[in-house]
């Protein structure tokens, strides 16, 4: 189907006059019923012009204009100024000539461009570029120049949902899949768009059902270690994220408690264990003006998994599987290692899964090894020996033996000396003690849910350096 069919064709009328009641709404006033009064501030200075989609030379693919108050061949200018700007050595995702600002992000071989002539919110530009570019991946799995030529008309109406006058709106990928699918052009009868487009719920739609209403909280933690040669912290911090599966009826309300220390602290329990959480993220759903007031994380959840909130503490943080290496170069060209792992948490916890990763030459041959308890094997495409552990209860400690046949002994030292890696995971156990003190689930319909909380350790880039 052309372009210009598909503009007059029945499905998209109706599907226009499906949304007709808000086609007087300035968009300024759509935009704001989905979001806080907080995020309008911050949005309304967004103000894109316009969105390119440029293959590699620049030529243009796909482009929409949304407010009108710019030259469309604009864009023609682009590519030879990131060309000048490549040639300089001064590359920048914001280019500026004239009264115009180019935004633009790089996908594969195409350029997404966004255009302004407004003081805009160039964070919210690249925010809405990326989302872009994963709302595309959602609905044809790969992004390249042929797979935008063979979805155009998919993509011009995708342009037309999710932003209105240069303002986002809709970019929650599962709403968009409600009422725009491939084939929606062919429809004789267009889908009603569901109320998520239009109420202040942009990220849940109504009317869903499950027979069993449950909610599967997940705390993750990763754990950022650099340890130097002579047993020193260099580097440590804890980065977590708490992670859901929502699978409730209708409309519910959660609220979330945690050990917050400001609420402790606020509320007279100083002296009860809690933690201290910085560089706070949250998923759109939360009531950020609720959680200044009382820290109560309160809020409507999305269907299905996302991820609720993301934290970091930058804390002292002891080994929680300690590697001591010994090494020892023999002049009859041979290598041999003594490795001694070490659990240091709890005896009640078990480390499940663990894999120490240990450099050895890029010429070591004919390997040897002898071991306590696992099993080893030798990786030449990793140049390492990898030690699998299956179990590692807390408070054990293990050995490992390795011996290599080495061509040139020489060659090792012009190589440097790369870490040992260390991977792991610790179910039912947090390194930095947060806790999930309530999960509270408010339905108007007043039905039982099922809360299931999990919390697990797992190793971030975890790194102990040799002698």
């Amino acid at each position: 189907m052309s372009l210009q069919s598909w503009l007059k064709s029945p499905a998209l009328l109706k599907r226009k006059a499906a949304t007709s009641d808000l086609e007087n709404t300035p968009p300024q006033k759509k935009f704001c019923k989905t979001m806080s009064q907080n995020s309008y501030d911050w949005c309304r200075k967004m103000s894109a012009s316009a969105v390119y989609i440029l293959d590699v030379k620049g030529k243009v693919l796909i482009c929409r204009n949304y407010r009108g108050d710019i030259d469309m061949s604009c864009i023609d200018k682009f590519m030879s100024l990131v060309m000048d700007r490549e040639e300089e050595g001064h590359m920048t995702p914001i280019i500026q000539h004239g009264n115009v600002t180019f935004v633009y992000i790089k996908y594969n071989n195409l350029y997404l461009v966004a255009t302004t002539l407004k003081n805009c919110n160039i964070a919210l530009v690249f925010s809405f570029l990326h989302k872009l570019v994963q709302i595309m991946i959602e609905y044809f799995k790969e992004i390249e120049e042929e797979s935008i030529r063979d979805n155009f008309v998919l993509i011009y109406e995708l342009l037309d949902e999710v932003m209105d006058f240069g303002f986002p709106q809709t970019t929650d990928s599962k709403i968009l899949q409600e009422y725009i699918t491939q084939d929606g052009h062919k429809l004789e009868v267009a889908p009603r768009p569901p109320m998520a487009v239009t109420n202040a719920v942009s990220w849940r739609s109504e009317k869903i059902k499950y027979r069993k209403n449950e909610v599967f909280l997940d705390v993750i933690e990763s754990v950022n270690l650099l340890v130097s040669a002579n047993g020193n912290v260099l580097r440590s911090e804890i980065v977590g994220a708490i992670k859901m599966r929502v699978y409730l009826s209708g409309m519910p309300e959660l609220r979330l408690g945690l050990n917050d220390k400001v609420l402790f602290e606020s509320t007279g329990r100083g002296k009860s264990k809690s933690v201290e959480l910085e560089d706070v993220k949250f998923h759109q759903c939360v009531r950020l003006s609720r959680f200044e007031n009382d820290r109560t994380i309160s809020f409507i959840p999305p269907d299905g998994e996302f991820e609720l909130m993301s934290y970091r503490l930058n804390t002292h943080v002891k080994p929680l599987i300690w590697v001591e290496s010994v090494i020892e170069r023999h002049a009859h060209s041979r290598v041999e290692y003594m490795i001694k792992a070490k659990s240091q948490f709890k005896r009640r916890s078990t480390a499940n899964n663990v894999e120490i990763i240990i450099p050895v030459p890029t010429d070591a041959d004919t390997p040897k090894f002898k071991t306590t308890v696992g099993n080893c094997k030798y990786a030449p495409d990793l140049n390492s020996v990898i030690w699998t552990i299956k179990s590692f209860p807390g408070g054990k400690e293990y050995l490992m033996r390795a011996h290599f046949n080495l061509p040139s002994v020489l060659a090792e030292d012009s190589e440097g000396k790369p870490p040992i890696h260390v991977k792991f995971e610790i179910p039912y156990f947090t390194v930095s003690g947060i806790q999930v003190r309530y999960l509270k689930i408010i339905e108007k319909s007043g039905y039982q849910a099922l809360p299931w909380v999990r919390y697990i350790t797992q190793n971030g880039d975890y790194q102990l350096r040799t002698q």
